[in-house]
């Protein structure tokens, strides 16, 4: 039995499906220490968007770590935090009319979501918040009270209130329109419906089987909010910082949140970071009232802010993204042609197919792994295959991934039908 069998705990879950000892990582290919590489179609769960140490974030990580510069800081001033405030400004929200205040709440994406919920119960003095079905906001108490998956909640040992979920856009498969409860629950004082404090969306359900959202039942459900005094929460942690292709998911839509969660590729490098973004009038925080140790991570500022200058800086980024959101969504388009009832999920580079074998998917990604790709599995009962390759990825490494892909779809699934998936440069 290995260290990692011997003294790790069972809660331990990727390194069950991928059981090797990565090395080293570089752009979209990942190293075991046996010297076998493997095409990343995981980017961290979302955290490295630019891929593995990509160079124009590494030197000034190593050039700020040489120069004794200072690591840990709390929430005190430091010219690292400085630069990426500055670098995110005018960047991301002054082109985009944004008028955000920006908050760190803690390194992870619950931490964000913590207290984006906390904040909106403050602003509006109404306990009760809005989740979504198949809805993941992480791991932590709050978070998990709007999270739809029954496992990852049961896991809290305790149980869940102030918190309900409504159905997802596509959840009602056209049954009811879109919705019609929620505007007859929030109009009828006789519902049983709590006002409630917020409503928390992501764009795309990553963990929740890639089901996207329509830019159309995003404006109603934000006019809704609009309408009842009730604030709007996009959780972009895993769909935004260009996943699908623009910096914020919600772009294309038109909306503007009252607040915004953002983590996992926002330092650019797989760092530790996270921002709570809000309205400018809802910052009724006193001193301290949200505090940690870890609010403010300076090694990820920098390869934050570098990564703001060196691809959002650049016009062209965007299109070159969807380009290769073409190319994948073409290549899965090809794989999911070649089983019965398969269809493809998702939107930009967060995107996948759905089996209507619930243990295909699980099947194709061991599969996938054995022959030198990174792949996940989503949903309920994990049956997306789900692909989140960088946006950096080459054209050529992209087609590479996909035929591995195309070749474990036919292995699993037995169909016998020959899918060709070509480079699209």
């Amino acid at each position: 039995m290995d260290i990692f069998e011997s003294l790790e705990s069972e809660v331990r879950c990727y390194c069950r499906n991928w059981d090797t000892v990565f090395e080293r990582a570089a752009g979209s290919m990942i190293y075991g220490e046996d010297g076998r590489e493997y095409v990343d179609f995981f980017s961290g769960a979302g955290a490295l968007n630019y891929g593995h140490n990509h160079p124009a974030l590494l030197r000034p990580l190593v050039e700020y770590l040489l120069s004794g510069a200072v690591v840990h800081s709390l929430d005190m001033k430091t010219a690292a935090k400085r630069r990426f405030l500055e670098t995110f400004h005018e960047l991301i929200l002054k082109p985009r009319d944004l008028d955000y205040k920006v908050m760190f709440p803690g390194p992870t994406g619950t931490n964000c979501v913590e207290a984006a919920l906390k904040l909106a119960r403050k602003v509006t003095g109404r306990p009760h918040i809005l989740g979504f079905t198949n809805a993941f906001h992480g791991m932590t108490l709050g978070s998990l009270a709007v999270t739809g998956n029954s496992m990852k909640r049961h896991g809290a040992g305790v149980p869940l209130s102030n918190a309900s979920s409504i159905p997802y856009d596509g959840f009602l498969d056209g049954g009811a329109p879109d919705f019609q409860w929620l505007r007859l629950a929030l109009d009828d004082r006789g519902s049983g419906l709590e006002k409630p404090a917020a409503i928390i969306v992501e764009t795309v359900q990553g963990e929740g089987g890639l089901r996207a959202a329509r830019a159309a039942w995003l404006r109603e459900l934000s006019d809704i909010c609009h309408q009842h005094g009730i604030l709007l929460i996009v959780d972009d942690v895993q769909a935004g910082c260009g996943r699908t292709g623009t910096f914020f998911s919600f772009e294309e839509s038109g909306i503007v949140p009252d607040i915004v969660c953002l983590s996992k590729s926002i330092s650019g490098f797989g760092l530790p970071l996270a921002l709570t973004l809000f309205k400018r009038e809802l910052d009724v925080w006193k001193p301290g009232e949200h505090n940690g140790t870890f609010r403010g991570h300076n090694l990820a500022f920098v390869t934050g802010a570098a990564a703001l200058e060196h691809f959002w800086q650049d016009r062209h980024f965007e299109a070159r993204i969807a380009a290769r959101a073409d190319q994948l969504q073409a290549g899965l388009a090809r794989i999911a042609d070649a089983a019965d009832g398969a269809t493809v999920r998702g939107r930009g580079l967060l995107a996948g197919i759905h089996y209507t074998d619930a243990n295909a998917a699980g099947k194709i990604a061991a599969e996938a792994f054995a022959r030198g790709l990174l792949v996940e599995t989503s949903g309920p009962e994990d049956e997306v295959l789900k692909t989140m390759p960088a946006l950096t990825i080459s054209a050529e490494d992209l087609g590479r991934g996909l035929a591995i892909l195309a070749g474990a779809a036919e292995s699993v699934t037995g169909t016998g039908r020959r899918t060709v998936l070509k480079t699209v440069a």
